[in-house]
């Protein structure tokens, strides 16, 4: 793969042909303030967080400026420091800082801006602080919106647009009245909204978060039991619980996207009436068995059925390879075409 080499902050860096400034600076260990920016999605450029200085060209937002071979590119002037500060300042002003209370804390991509600019309160005291107070929209069953919270990135929006497809949301009225929200501004439940959670795990601060959170102790790497497509999860356990999902980057078949169950939907693993052993009927009772038992019991019973006599219900959980053996099952040996599937119903 092509490489190139260009100067930031009087230091030679290697990168790919093709990648943008604030790419190649991040690469690299050097840090770029930025908020808009996501690694999944087309740079639009319109926090102007991540201004830099070029020679010969002065100062650029380094998501939008491609790097070019020899480039000296500075990160940290006078000049940038203030277009930061200012920036930065005027989303803060619009923002609710109760930190403490919101399930971003500590992992708010605002929070890490502010750090690193040394954000002064003394300064945001002496600076006129919106009155603005929009209602929660708690409609979605998994995760609620505050966009009291919101700084407009338009992260959430681009994720629903070109990763998941849907284009549930977009930007609504206008000047300082702008927000984010679906067709006619009604609930998200109420819109064409399929809660993936993709705009809730890529939001960088805490608009969108989950109805409920626990951080986890540990993760496994699994896949998803939901159906075939063999997406590639990592499940969060805290104690003999599962406590979140998320997708696997590196999972071949979703790149670690995940739909609503697979993000969502694993919470049956701690139901208190899972089934976790094979039941058998004795005396008009269901009582656990050994699979070696409930088989034969199975497959006595099946021996008196025959063609359409019998149907078979298979689960999307299961592989593909086993529900082809399943309808094989269905159609070679008991003789029939009545097959269907849990997904479908």
């Amino acid at each position: 793969m092509d490489r190139m080499t260009l100067s930031i902050d009087g230091q030679i860096v290697a990168a790919e042909k093709g990648v943008t400034v604030l790419e190649a600076a991040l690469e690299n260990g050097i840090y770029v303030p930025n908020l808009c920016y996501h690694s999944d999605l087309k740079p639009v450029g319109v926090c102007r967080l991540c201004i830099v200085e070029i020679k010969g060209r002065g100062l650029a937002p380094a998501c939008m400026t491609p790097a070019e071979e020899g480039m000296v590119v500075k990160t940290e002037t006078s000049d940038i420091r203030n277009i930061r500060r200012t920036a930065a300042e005027l989303l803060i002003l619009n923002h609710h800082a109760d930190c403490l209370s919101c399930t971003k804390n500590t992992k708010c991509r605002l929070q890490e801006v502010a750090n690193y600019l040394g954000i002064d309160e003394k300064r945001l005291k002496r600076l006129r602080t919106p009155q603005r107070n929009l209602a929660i929209d708690s409609s979605n069953p998994f995760f609620d919106r505050d966009m009291n919270r919101c700084i407009l990135c338009g992260i959430c929006i681009r994720t629903c647009d070109n990763i998941n497809g849907a284009g549930a949301i977009d930007f609504v009225f206008r000047g300082y009245n702008t927000t984010v929200g679906t067709f006619q501004d009604k609930p998200l439940l109420e819109s064409n909204c399929e809660s993936c959670g993709e705009c809730l795990v890529r939001c960088p601060v805490g608009a969108l978060s989950p109805k409920t959170s626990q951080v986890p102790a540990r993760e496994v790497k699994t896949v998803c039991p939901y159906c075939g497509c063999g997406c590639s999860i990592y499940l969060g356990v805290r104690g003999d619980k599962v406590v979140s999902s998320r997708g696997d980057a590196e999972g071949p078949a979703n790149h670690g996207r995940l739909c609503v169950k697979g993000r969502f939907g694993i919470e049956f693993v701690n139901h208190a009436e899972r089934l976790t052993s094979p039941l058998i009927r004795k005396d008009g009772q269901f009582v656990k068995a050994s699979w070696d038992e409930a088989l034969n019991l199975v497959a006595t019973k099946l021996a008196g059925y025959k063609g359409d006599q019998f149907a078979a219900v298979s689960s999307a959980k299961c592989t593909n390879e086993d529900n082809y053996v399943f309808q094989k099952f269905a159609r070679a040996l008991m003789g029939t075409n009545n097959i269907d599937h849990c997904a479908r119903l």
